[in-house]
């Protein structure tokens, strides 16, 4: 067995292990919302980085996984495992009916619309009756942090080796790239960008939506404001550009820095809560211009060069002055 694989089983054995490692409550929850932030960074990114189109209305979905989850619990009396699945297919409803017009539009013209989009829909759950409109809906109480990391734990986990055998090392992945490369010349292959670019919306909006409705049953209160609002696109789209886009590794480290950084301002700056947006709006210039590949992007591509220079000939290293040796 190689030593890379060997390195992943000794690190999931970590993962399974942290609630008997971690015993207080405050830090597992911290890992757990970590978690969560993983799986939202790294389904963005497959619209985004992968694909090629920005997606600025991401949380509709983590929103709608919430809200179904929430009703279905409150309203029609469901377990919370019945609502898992209704909560994905509805996310994946709503990504087909938004998908079809608004990815026809390119560029700025597509973010817009998804952001306008997402701004629509909070606006309807909150003047909704059965959504609790502003006030929010209230889930039964299960006081059970242990449950809650393992579940997250598996729908990221999930998510994460899905998502890599399919743009990694399925034909989807080289498809996708095309169409994020040049569409027409996709088409002229023979692809349907269209097609491609619906099934990639749909990758990226069912994980969310299963990730919403969790959530919503871990905090057991949610309002459109905490599910719908801007901070869980925004907040999704810094981690995956400073972590690197197009790479699933780069998503995943910029969301642990990134929420480990939102936890730590918040516990001990919250009197300064809004230099956080300026920080967090600070941090995403910084990425675009001086990391443009993202921070695993930049590390892999210092070790691609290092790995290049130690195997170039020496003789190709020497000045145009002659042979340094002579």
């Amino acid at each position: 067995m190689s030593r890379k694989y060997l390195l992943l089983i000794l690190f999931c054995g970590i993962l399974l292990a942290v609630p008997s490692i971690v015993r207080d409550t405050f830090y597992l929850r911290i890992v757990t919302e970590a978690f969560m932030w993983i799986g939202l960074a790294i389904s963005w990114d497959v619209l985004a980085g992968y694909t090629g189109y920005l997606n600025f209305g991401h949380g509709i979905f983590f929103g709608v996984g919430a809200y179904t989850t929430s009703i279905l619990m409150n309203l029609c009396g469901w377990s919370f495992f019945m609502t898992l699945p209704v909560s994905a297919l509805v996310a994946a409803v709503v990504a087909v009916i938004a998908g079809i017009p608004t990815l026809r539009l390119k560029g700025a013209y597509f973010a817009i619309a998804t952001w306008a989009l997402a701004r629509a829909i909070q606006q309807m759950v909150l003047v909704a009756s059965f959504t609790g409109g502003p006030d929010g809906m209230r889930l039964p109480p299960f006081l059970h942090p242990g449950f809650f990391y393992y579940t997250m734990l598996i729908v990221v986990g999930g998510v994460f080796a899905l998502n890599w055998f399919l743009l990694e090392k399925a034909p989807f992945g080289l498809k996708v790239k095309a169409i994020r490369e040049d569409d027409q010349s996709a088409m002229s292959l023979g692809l349907n960008p269209t097609k491609i670019k619906l099934q990639a919306f749909l990758l990226s909006a069912v994980p969310a939506g299963i990730l919403g409705a969790i959530y919503a049953y871990w905090i057991t209160y949610i309002d459109p404001a905490s599910v719908l609002g801007d901070m869980v696109t925004d907040q999704a789209v810094v981690m995956a550009v400073f972590g690197g886009l197009g790479t699933l590794i780069g998503p995943a480290i910029g969301a642990v820095i990134i929420f480990l950084f939102k936890t730590y301002f918040w516990a001990y700056l919250s009197d300064y809560q809004v230099l956080y947006l300026i920080i967090l709006g600070g941090v995403i210039a910084a990425s675009v211009v001086f990391l443009p590949n993202g921070l695993w992007g930049t590390i892999t591509s210092y070790r691609q060069s290092d790995k290049a220079l130690k195997h170039e000939p020496v003789s190709s290293r020497s000045d145009d002055k002659g042979d340094p040796h002579v």
